[in-house]
């Protein structure tokens, strides 16, 4: 797994400064822009994202996590 991981035209990745946001670039990592922040509770800190085809696959000290609109909203696996 990893940081940051390209799907379709966007980078999507782990923050490096906050790792419960979820950020995305439409320019190669020129800008970024956050998708997601969540909360320490639910799924709390990210570590790892991979491409799941239809789904974006995270994972944390809290476990096993998807989404299926590029990370805007997660759920647990």
């Amino acid at each position: 797994m990893a940081q940051m991981i390209k799907k379709g035209k966007e980078l999507i990745r782990i923050c490096p400064t906050n790792t419960l946001k979820i950020e995305f670039s439409v320019d190669e990592g020129e800008t970024w822009n956050q998708r997601y922040m969540g909360n320490p509770a639910s799924p709390g800190e990210f570590t790892d994202l991979s491409d799941g085809g239809k789904e974006l696959l995270g994972e944390g000290p809290k476990g096993s996590f998807y989404s299926k609109n590029k990370g805007k909203s997660w759920h647990k696996r």
